[in-house]
């Protein structure tokens, strides 16, 4: 009897030492996932500000390429009176439409792979985070290929009908560098007809499309953002 009590009760010790040591490796991997967790939504804040800087960026350019647009309208329907033909290419030169926003989406799929995405608190930046790199994402990228394809034409179309020739500085400019105007023969029957006018407009629309769709952008990017500080600062 006293020797079977004793195996009981090594057995039991052995058991609950197995259990306990489970028990801690749990508390452990907890504790590892969650300081994963807080380094990874540290590194979203970052890969965030700089998503917001691009977009400002693009903001900007579109902007001023709604303002040159708006200002060949006027010189066309003025009969190409507002403008000289030299100041109208280098406007025309200005006008760019075709920029794409490229987020970085790095860091939230780390979020996914590593199963961390689970432990953040904040069910209101899980929600936005999962709208900004699935459903916004897919709109941009279905928006700047529509817009990417009718840059491409838009701009041979003006190489082509205007003859134009620039010097391109690859180092200077936010994104892909900056042309300056070499030479060029201008076209006032094509610059004056109904098909570069429709282009004009056109590419007016996609402009004011992808500026509306930036924003949207833009409000979800600086909600997740905030939200991400306040992650971190409820876990200090």
């Amino acid at each position: 009897m006293k020797n079977n009590l004793r195996y009981i009760i090594e057995g039991l010790v052995i058991i609950f030492s197995i259990f306990l040591s489970f028990y801690f490796e749990d508390v452990r991997k907890d504790k590892e996932d969650f300081n994963t967790k807080n380094e990874l939504v540290e590194d979203l804040i970052t890969s965030l500000e700089d998503d917001l800087s691009q977009i400002e960026n693009l903001i900007n350019i579109l902007q001023d390429s709604e303002k040159n647009i708006m200002e060949i309208l006027n010189d066309i329907d003025s009969n190409h009176n507002n403008l000289s033909d030299i100041e109208a290419i280098k406007t025309l030169l200005q006008i760019e439409v075709g920029f794409s926003f490229f987020p970085k989406d790095g860091i939230f799929e780390q979020l996914i792979s590593t199963g961390t995405f689970e432990l953040i608190n904040n069910n209101e930046l899980k929600r936005v985070l999962l709208e900004m790199f699935n459903h916004q994402k897919e709109r941009n990228y279905a928006t700047s290929n529509e817009i990417d394809s009718f840059n491409k034409e838009f701009r041979l179309k003006f190489l082509k009908n205007f003859r134009v020739r620039f010097n391109y500085n690859s180092y200077d400019g936010e994104f892909y560098g900056s042309r300056s105007l070499n030479n060029f023969v201008f076209n006032k029957q094509f610059y004056l007809s109904n098909d570069f006018y429709g282009e004009m407009s056109l590419a007016q629309n996609y402009a004011n499309m992808y500026m509306r769709l930036l924003k949207d952008i833009q409000k979800s990017y600086e909600s997740a953002n905030s939200l991400s500080i306040e992650e971190i600062k409820k876990q200090e």
